[in-house]
């Protein structure tokens, strides 16, 4: 195949199918003297499939049956000498099959090194690894699989138009019986190929997301149990398992079409010859001609049809797949002029927290996570992070705690560098999975400041509601074992160590995901009231509504604003508040729930979101 032509804006809506098409076309026309060639050794394969049944109907009609022993023994002798030269055209088929194939081998690895060195050199930051595999593993399942298929194809046709110039040489009518059947079950078995394909994604589809759903209420049992919630997760799990069996038995019932499929071309002809055989018999058919259309049918014609769609059922999808990895190029990078890298300052003071022009990118030739962003917190703002899973919210939360060092432009804590003997005493950042220590709970509480008294702790537990928490394990100065622990748990022992700290900004990675819509409330409007700045990478949209702004990222863009004025600029804030409702039922005990409820969503979201 030649290099890649620079796609058309709209090449994106076309089939697989149409792309490959598209670019197999000039392959073919360029390789025309090897197709012929190839052709003229399968010759051979006709000629030996004519003579195998027309042999056999001579040697009835003008041997055994006119009592003439020996010409029918030379008949059949005619039909067995006829497999030699096929055999002897393998040597010459598996010649010209390389001339056919390694180029398309040879065509693919040029393409996929072509196109990595050119985005390369045109986009360094862009780079993937996707051009190795192409080179290394899926080129050879393309050059195994056309080999295959175009093996199969050879075969398929001229025993095909071997068998049929054996029939009408035999008796035409004999046509009008064979090939309906035939037809008929090829164009159903074409019919099936896309729905089987369609279904068998549905299948694996539901099949994950049950065993995800399995796993994920197997790691979470403690908090189900603790939040009531097993009714939901039964009933989230009999949903998920019924999808499963829904999928599974419309793929069974496509797979039962194709059965029918392959019965029709293999088994009909023979059926239908032989019931039409009386009237035949009655109307000038011999039965040498008889016996001979039933040797093409049982022994040419059938076997190359079971062969074709065995092939096309199996190796052809993934070949067209692998071949649509290569036509279909990647996305190029976004424009500069699409970028919202700055988020303005709404407050006059000086911040807890600035960036300035930050890019970050995790590795030399990576994409940019960060690119260009410039952004401040104030103190005493309520700032939310929001957008789809992957668009780096998580680490825009690291490079504010000083935790990861932007590749290019500065981060600042109340207007200086920031220097890691600052971190502790400007502040602090809970992750999504919480870190709580063999200690007591009062030490965990205070861990990150010591001097804090009963009365400290006691507002702290009053602000976040840890009561029932504190009455569980029995007195702060009780034992702690954190494997006792829910992962709700461990969340409510580190957002009460945040809290007793109380250090000029905070910055909450998902450090509620584990409680439920009220508990989070809670913690949220606790340390929204404390005097520092508050950042929350928010997984719930009503998290982010009780924010003072809203930071949308989806990469390197980003947009931020109130929630009013971000429904009617951003685009993407639109979609994933479309996707969101309010819980039907929020709860108010304030125990994690161990996420039983999706994140707060009555019905689950697409797993890049938020």
């Amino acid at each position: 195949m030649t290099p890649p032509r620079p796609a058309k804006a709209d090449s994106r809506r076309d089939g697989a199918l149409t792309r490959v098409t598209r670019d197999a076309r000039p392959f073919l026309r360029a390789r025309t003297g090897t197709v012929l060639r190839l052709a003229g050794w399968s010759l051979l394969e006709f000629v030996q499939t004519f003579l195998g049944g027309y042999g056999v109907a001579r040697a009835l009609d003008h041997g055994f049956l006119a009592g003439r022993p020996f010409t029918g023994l030379l008949w059949l002798a005619v039909a067995a000498v006829a497999v030699l030269p096929a055999q002897l055209a393998t040597r010459g088929v598996f010649g010209r099959l390389a001339d056919l194939v390694e180029p398309l081998r040879d065509g693919l690895v040029r393409r996929a090194v072509s196109r990595a060195l050119a985005g390369a050199l045109a986009h360094p930051a862009g780079t993937t690894a996707r051009s190795l595999s192409q080179v290394t593993h899926q080129s050879e399942i393309a050059r195994d699989g056309w080999a295959g298929l175009v093996l199969t194809l050879r075969s398929f046709v001229f025993t095909v138009a071997g068998a049929v110039a054996g029939l009408l040489a035999l008796e035409p009518r004999l046509l009008l019986i064979v090939l309906p059947p035939l037809v008929l079950g090829a164009a159903l078995f074409l019919a099936t190929l896309l729905p089987m394909a369609a279904r068998q994604r549905d299948y694996l589809t539901a099949d994950e997301a049950y065993a995800a759903h399995a796993g994920k209420a197997a790691a979470d049992l403690r908090d189900i149990a603790a939040a009531g919630a097993a009714d939901r997760t039964v009933a989230e799990s009999r949903a998920l398992a019924d999808d499963q069996v829904r999928a599974a038995r419309s793929l069974a019932r496509w797979s039962g079409v194709r059965v029918v499929a392959l019965a029709v071309c293999g088994r009909f002809p023979p059926l239908l010859l032989l019931l039409g055989a009386p009237w035949l018999l009655r109307d000038g058919l011999t039965p040498g001609a008889l016996v001979g259309a039933l040797t093409y049918l049982t022994q040419a014609l059938a076997p190359a049809v079971q062969a074709l769609m065995t092939m096309l059922s199996t190796v052809g999808g993934r070949l067209l797949v692998v071949l649509d990895r290569f036509t279909d190029a990647p996305p190029p990078p976004p424009a500069a002029d699409d970028r919202l890298p700055s988020v303005p300052p709404v407050r006059g003071s000086a911040p807890v927290a600035e960036l300035r022009a930050v890019t970050f990118a995790y590795g030399p030739a990576a994409h940019p996570v960060l690119d260009r962003l410039s952004l401040t917190v104030a103190p005493g703002e309520h700032l939310a992070v929001v957008g789809p899973s992957g668009s780096g919210k998580s680490t825009l939360a690291a490079v504010i705690a000083g935790v990861e060092r932007p590749t290019a432009g500065a981060v600042r804590w109340h207007g200086r560098p920031v220097r890691p003997a600052d971190a502790t005493a400007v502040r602090v950042l809970l992750p999504q999975h919480a870190y709580v220590f063999t200690g007591s709970l009062r030490d965990n509480f205070c861990y990150l400041r010591p001097a804090a008294g009963d009365r400290d702790l006691a507002a702290m537990i009053d602000a976040l509601g840890l009561d029932p928490l504190l009455s569980r394990l029995g007195s702060l100065d009780a034992p702690l074992e954190p494997d006792r622990l829910s992962q709700g748990e461990r969340q409510l022992i580190a957002l009460g160590r945040a809290y007793v700290a109380a250090p000029p900004l905070i910055v909450l990675d998902e450090a509620t995901s584990r409680l439920d819509p009220a508990a989070e409330t809670r913690a949220e409007l606790a340390f929204a009231a404390l005097p520092g700045a508050l950042v929350v990478v928010a997984h719930r949209l009503s998290s982010a509504r009780r924010a003072d702004r809203i930071l949308v990222m989806d990469g390197p863009r980003t947009c931020c604003g109130t929630s009013a004025e971000l429904l009617r600029t951003s685009a993407l804030y639109r979609d994933l508040a479309g996707l969101w409702e309010p819980d039907e039922e929020p709860r108010t005990s304030g125990e994690p729930d161990g996420r039983p409820r999706e994140n707060g969503l009555k019905s689950s979201p697409p797993p890049s979101l938020f």
